[in-house]
């Protein structure tokens, strides 16, 4: 019976994560933020959760998911996007598990890179073969800065607050 409860809560809790993730991203999108070479997409801040439960890989890989249906890259962005998002979240998981301060910094580094990497590679599809590495790099450029700040700054505050109120236990 008991085994039947930590499922349940695992399974209650992704969810939670996935409306939480879809319903930042909408807000994001509202204010033109969730798509594009510069993204400033709320939900992301929702990534530092994988470092405190493992619930929010399938949390945040259904959410992100969801939240690609709309993208203007298509198909690709929910794709590329949604596995970008699913590596990030294993990556952040396993960071979680080392006993260091630094997990909020260290957890905004996989989605900065992965995102940075799929969105540059939309752009060099999206742009009928004028695209140059100079386009793919400002692309990754302006979607990792975008991403870091939002990652390591308002990721840092759910980590903290999270942890305070001890969430997710």
């Amino acid at each position: 019976m008991k085994q039947n409860k930590i499922d349940s809560k695992f399974i209650i809790n992704s969810a939670m994560i996935a409306a939480a993730y879809i319903a930042l991203s909408y807000i994001s999108s509202l204010l033109a933020l969730s798509f594009g070479a510069i993204q400033f997409r709320l939900s992301e801040a929702l990534n530092i959760l994988a470092a405190i439960t493992p619930a929010a890989i399938p949390g945040l890989t259904i959410g992100c998911l969801l939240s690609n249906i709309s993208s203007p890259f298509g198909i690709v962005d929910i794709i590329f996007g949604t596995v970008a998002t699913l590596l990030s979240a294993v990556l952040i998981n396993l960071i979680g598990k080392l006993k260091s301060k630094a997990i909020p910094v260290l957890a905004a580094i996989p989605p900065t890179v992965l995102n940075g990497l799929a969105v540059g590679i939309f752009t060099v599809f999206f742009t009928d073969g004028k695209a140059t590495i100079i386009t793919f790099g400002l692309t990754f450029l302006s979607v990792a800065v975008s991403e870091l700040i939002i990652c390591a700054i308002l990721g840092a505050v759910v980590f903290i607050i999270c942890k305070k109120y001890n969430l997710f236990k």
